[in-house]
């Protein structure tokens, strides 16, 4: 009989009326109901609290979370009781109802295994214009690979349990774009994950993306993160900084053109 892990979903919200709504489906409808759904919001007026509150299930919502993004999913991993944490943005949505069981059934495969694991993620596919782009390949994870900048950790499909945030701690909240990255490099480093190899999330990107907002400070911040760990794979970092100094003079070129 599957062992299935206890899911705490962490969705941060601020006047995210006109996308919650794809979020909540896909969590209300998962054939694995083992979870509770965790809502930290920063002080919406647009309706999202009215949407919230009218979700059935197991919720618990934690209104006027102020301190940006990294602050609110530290809330939200603080109040979870579930094994197994996951972050889910008022701007994704999984896939199909079997997210939760397809991940409950990697964690228990690689404890049947003798190698039980603190975290697993899977791939996105990102939607921009009304359209779903087929997802990137997805490298096998290795700690070398990822310091390198050739594999990414897509945050929106992965999951951790949260005995692992005891061991390595929780998003750095002087963060605001690379705070992900930053706690991949921590978690990497002592405990390997487990991979599913198939779209888990579908995320949804647009003018109003942090990721896509401030792309230069965006990675800018990404250096001085992975040169925080250069210590731990120093060969991967000289790797990144090539590729880095790569991207950083297509998007200075990017922004001068922009601005001519």
């Amino acid at each position: 009989m599957l062992n299935t892990p206890t899911f705490s979903i962490v969705t941060c919200t601020w006047n995210s009326a006109a996308t919650l709504a794809d979020t909540l489906d896909s969590v209300r409808y998962q054939t694995c109901q083992e979870f509770e759904h965790i809502f930290v919001d920063g002080g919406s007026t647009d309706g999202t609290l009215e949407m919230i509150a009218a979700y059935p299930g197991n919720k618990r919502v934690l209104r006027d979370v102020g301190g940006g993004i990294s602050r609110a999913m530290n809330q939200g991993i603080e109040a979870a009781r579930g094994e197994v944490i996951a972050h889910l943005h008022s701007d994704d949505y999984y896939v199909g109802p079997d997210v939760l069981a397809t991940v409950a059934r990697r964690f228990e495969e690689a404890r049947a295994a003798g190698e039980p694991v603190d975290w697993v993620f899977g791939n996105i596919q990102v939607l921009k214009d009304g359209r779903l782009a087929p997802p990137n390949a997805m490298p096998p994870f290795s700690y070398g690979s990822f310091a390198a900048g050739r594999a990414s950790i897509p945050h929106p499909a992965v999951f951790i349990r949260k005995a692992a945030f005891d061991r390595v701690g929780m998003f750095d909240e002087k963060l605001k774009y690379a705070m992900d990255i930053d706690l991949w490099l921590r978690l990497g480093a002592v405990a390997r994950p487990a991979m599913v190899d198939r779209p888990l999330t579908v995320f949804r990107e647009h003018a109003g993306s942090v990721s896509s907002a401030n792309k230069i400070k965006a990675r800018r911040e990404e250096f001085a993160v992975r040169r925080r760990y250069m210590h731990k794979a120093p060969l991967a970092f000289g790797i990144y900084c090539l590729r880095y100094l790569k991207r950083m003079r297509a998007l200075e070129a990017e922004a001068a053109y922009a601005t001519a």
